[in-house]
């Protein structure tokens, strides 16, 4: 189904995909077994010159975003802005709540890792169901397939070890969770994106016809 307008409709979902996704990745990092290597970057930022995790989300995402606009020779969408600084905040705001918190026994960090990955490609999966605009790191991998020719797995598969590496040596969170989170988030995110595509899709269309209804109804008051 092709999505053409209904952007308040879409820009909803989007939201509400971010919201999951982020909290997923802070589930992740509060796990203490393991972040994503992008979130092992931002978490060593922050421990060698503070600021916040998603402070530094933002700021990787904008000197992301220059590399992937210089690679490409064409200007961002807005839905990547969006993405971009909507994600750095939704991390700042779950962080900020009294009850984020790392468990103190390993069985309730497992726990938490768990759902975080799941919400993670379940938030993933509702968000580009919108399709309102790819995150800046998903902007880079398609600006290196189109120039070096690479398949989109190993241009991912080289940006996650690079990242991976500095952000292991800035002193980020890199356990036995890191490699879990490799091998599991495409498996899960391949059953969830089709899952949420066909809940975002009906969302649609039945906001498309709710609005029809008022549009006649509005009409047939004389409201213009």
């Amino acid at each position: 189904m092709k999505k053409r307008g209904q952007i308040g409709s879409r820009f909803i979902v989007f939201i509400v995909g971010l919201l999951v996704m982020t909290l997923g990745v802070v589930l992740l990092i509060l796990a203490d077994l393991g972040a994503t290597p992008w979130d092992v970057l931002h978490v060593g930022l922050y421990y060698q010159f503070g600021l916040t995790i998603g402070s530094w989300s933002i700021i990787i995402g904008f000197a992301i975003l220059a590399l992937s606009s210089i690679i490409l020779k064409e200007f961002p969408k807005m839905g990547t802005f969006l993405n971009m600084v909507l994600f750095g905040l939704f991390v700042d705001f779950y962080f900020m709540l009294p009850f984020m918190q790392t468990p103190s026994s390993l069985t309730g960090k497992i726990m938490m890792f768990i759902c975080g990955i799941i919400t993670c490609c379940y938030g993933m999966g509702i968000y580009i169901s919108a399709q309102f605009g790819a995150g800046p790191r998903d902007s880079l991998m398609i600006a290196l397939t189109s120039k070096t020719g690479w398949k989109v797995a190993h241009a991912r598969l080289c940006m996650e070890i690079v990242v991976l590496l500095i952000g292991w040596q800035l002193g980020g969170p890199v356990f036995w969770g890191t490699i879990i989170i490799g091998i599991s988030i495409g498996p899960i995110a391949g059953i969830a994106l089709p899952q949420c595509q066909k809940v975002t899709d009906r969302f649609l269309v039945k906001m498309k016809a709710k609005n029809a209804v008022t549009a006649i109804n509005d009409k047939d008051r004389g409201v213009s």
